[in-house]
This record gives C-alpha cells, structure tokens and sequence, in this order.
C-alpha cells in the first residue's frame, strides 16, 4: 500500500468516525438520558403502587384509555390519580413526592427546570409525550352579549387562565401580538377551568382561556362566543403538554417509568380514537354525551421528541417567560429501544 492510499485509507476512517459520534450527538447537544439497560428487563417494577398527577381535560385521555384497557396492569402498576390545577402545581408534587409522575405542560416543566426548581429530586425528567395543538383547542371565549367579538377588543381585559406562566399564558400572548394587541395591557387572572364559564357570564373576567371539554360546555350551555383561536399562527401544531418524574425517582425506579411509557405508548396511540375517548370524558370530565361528541381533540404523540419540545423553549424566550438557553434533550428519558 502507497504512502498516499495508506493517508486516504486514514483519512476514511476518521470521517467514518466523526459522522457516527455526531449521529449519536443530539444537534443541541447534551447527553440523552435512557433507562439502564436492565430496565426493560423481566421481573417486578420496583414501585408497583404510582400516583400519578392528571387534569379533568380532553389533554389526559390517554390516562384513562390505559387504565380502562389495563395497560397499566399489564405492566404491573397501579395508579393512583390525583387532581391538580396545571403543570405549575405539579412541580411541587414531584419535589415533596406527593406525585411519582404528573401531566403538565411543556412552559411549565421547562421553566422550573431552568430554575433549578426541582434540584432537589435531581430534576425534571420528561418520560412521555401527552398533547399537541390543533386548530380549535385553545380558545379565549368572551359571553354572547359581550362587546368583545374580535382579538382587538381584548386591548385592557381581563382574561382567566388556569395557572401563570404557563402554555396557556405563552399561546395567548403570542397570538395576541400576531393579531396586533398590545399584550402589555391585557391582565391574566388565574382560576380552574371548571370555574371559568362562570366567571365570564357574571363579569368577574371579560374573557376566559379554556381547553376541550370545558370549550363546548361553555359554547352550548351559555352561548360563549371564540374571540381568539389561541393555537393557529405562530402556536400552529404547538407541542402543549407531556408528562414527567423526578431524576431521583427515574434513578431508583428505572424498571417502573418503563413500565409506565410503555403503558402511557399504547394509551396515546388508542386516544386518537374518538368512539373510543367519548364515553370516557364523560365519565373523568363529568360532561354530558353530546358535549363529548362535539370537542375538538388535538393530537396525542407517541413519542419523545426534543426538536418539537425546542420549540417552545424558544417561544418562552420570545416572550420573556425563560431568560437563559435551555437544552430539552437531558431531560429526556426515551424509552428502551427508542
């Protein structure tokens, strides 16, 4: 071999390797964290009883399509769910364990990472993708006999959402500039979504900020009107919401968050079935049959992605609600195999 064909042959070999560690690398960087190899192996769960953090919304049926098909079961879990307000208060739970895995929303989870909120339980790790925008999901509702008709009219309002600086506040604002409002002057009042078509129709708010199935209750049994369809434009497709554990829970537990994606995989691919999450919201949203039939459901993802999640992270940062560079993918867990 020729002194220039041993360089070419070395040279070869050296490309060869940079492109398999860049492929490995995320394009953002930082290390993926997975389950330890013996995670998806047989054998007990190590916490075969979880509580798991969740919301009376269309967001979270793929919770109880999982329960109701035992695939929770089937991996050897038991859940216990307990009701939160919004993703915000599900940090808190994560950190005193009250809660072994929550549903929240992307802003949320985020924000309290860059926060070192949850440094305590080793942080947040996101274990499952849960909700995804689509047109007619999100909507600011103002009451029929209201003077506000248009995005404009909400100039100087007052509009509900569930929790402070969260996916809620993020879309709001960012469809509001698109539409030429001055965000500035518009005030946010934090309430629970059951409490929101209430507050509107006696002026305790001008508008509200609701979610499926809270949406059509208010559109048929109070004549609520959409002022604002706060996931189109610069939110179209906008990841909203997943669900997460602590890094100190992920740690001890490996073979129980498996178990729970695993479980969580097959319920989010089963929710996109209408006939199938109908009867349910009736039972977990309390809605009645018709209400259930005419939602508007957003997309359920099956899988982890950190470029969509990137997203959002860069939305924050537009609007002031993340001051540093955050990089998703360290909190992610993928599933084993993934």
């Amino acid at each position: 071999m020729t002194r220039r064909v041993r360089r070419m042959a070395i040279r070869g070999i050296a490309l060869a390797t940079l492109l398999v560690t860049v492929a490995s690398c995320g394009a953002l960087g930082g290390k993926e964290q997975a389950p330890p190899a013996d995670a998806n192996n047989s054998g007990p769960v190590e916490k075969a009883k979880i509580t798991l953090g969740t919301m009376p919304v269309l967001d979270v049926a793929s919770i109880h399509v999982a329960m109701r098909k035992g695939y929770f079961q089937a991996e050897g879990l038991e859940v216990e769910l307990k009701t939160i307000q919004g993703g915000a208060q599900a940090i808190p739970g994560l950190i005193n364990k009250e809660l072994d895995f929550t549903f929240g929303n992307w802003v949320s989870f985020f924000a309290a990472q860059a926060k070192d909120a949850a440094k305590a339980v080793d942080g947040i790790k996101l274990v499952a993708d849960g909700y995804q925008a689509t047109p007619g999901m999100f909507l600011i509702l103002a009451a029929g006999d209201s003077a506000i008709k248009a995005p404009q009219d909400l100039a100087g309002k007052t509009i509900a959402i569930n929790t402070f600086r969260n996916i809620a506040e993020l879309t709001a604002k960012a469809t509001l500039e698109a539409a030429n409002v001055d965000v500035s002057t518009v005030k946010f009042k934090e309430m629970a979504f059951p409490d929101m078509q209430a507050a509107v129709q006696n002026k305790t708010v001008d508008a509200a900020f609701m979610v499926e199935p809270f949406i059509t209750r208010a559109q048929r049994a109070a004549g609520q009107i959409k002022v604002l369809d706060a996931a189109t434009g610069p939110t179209d497709n906008i990841p909203i919401a997943g669900y997460a554990t602590s890094g100190e829970f992920a740690k001890k537990n490996p073979k129980t968050v498996a178990a729970f994606q695993r479980a969580m995989a097959k319920g989010q691919a089963d929710a996109a079935d209408r006939p199938t999450v109908e009867p349910l919201l009736v039972e977990y949203a309390k809605v009645d049959k018709e209400t259930a039939g005419l939602v508007h459901f957003g997309a359920f993802p099956t899988t982890l992605d950190q470029t969509r999640l990137q997203r959002v992270v860069q939305l924050m940062q537009r609007y002031q609600m993340l001051d540093k560079d955050l990089d998703v993918k360290p909190m992610l867990i993928q599933p084993s195999g993934s």
